[in-house]
């Protein structure tokens, strides 16, 4: 397996990748179909995704990881959101999610941005150093659920305000 930024070409293999991710998935409410993929499309269109990785192998996409400028209370911009990272359903489970995220922080470490903040399994994400920090927020999401990471001193405090492409939500 392989991790590389997304390239033209990559929009439809993506789209379809976070849809079978996403399809069914326990943080969506029964039935309702997932956005997963038109948050990537909107956050494209408008030229903010910070970071678009895909993981490949045997030629195929079968992981994908997004990261977009968003705005931490008073802290203001310098943060980026972590969201949406999906998986194919047959590959979940052997580390590319991980190995995503890895790729992603290793990245962007030194590179300019204050921190990584994200909505997600504190289980899964704490291995990464992610973490509740107190006063972050999601507005309707419990703060065990909200973590940042920090590339120095500034601790993010206040709600995230994400890209519009998110709709109030993030994944």
């Amino acid at each position: 397996m392989g991790i590389r930024t997304e390239r033209p070409g990559d929009e439809t293999p993506i789209a379809r990748l976070l849809y079978a991710a996403f399809h069914n998935h326990p943080q969506h409410p029964p039935g309702a179909e997932p956005v997963e993929h038109e948050i990537v499309a909107r956050l494209r269109a408008d030229a903010a995704l910070a970071l678009s990785l895909v993981a490949e192998a045997d030629g195929d996409i079968v992981g994908h990881l997004a990261l977009s400028p968003a705005r931490v209370g008073a802290s203001g911009p310098g943060w980026l959101l972590l969201g949406p990272l999906g998986v194919l359903p047959a590959r979940q489970g052997q580390g590319i999610g991980s190995a995503l995220v890895r790729q992603a922080l290793g990245r962007l470490a030194g590179t300019g941005p204050t921190g990584v903040v994200l909505v997600g399994d504190p289980g899964f994400y704490g291995r990464f150093g992610f973490a509740a920090v107190p006063g972050l927020g999601w507005p309707g999401v419990p703060q065990r659920y909200v973590l940042a990471v920090s590339f120095g001193q500034i601790r993010p405090v206040g709600d995230i305000v994400a890209h519009a492409a998110f709709g109030g939500a993030a994944s």
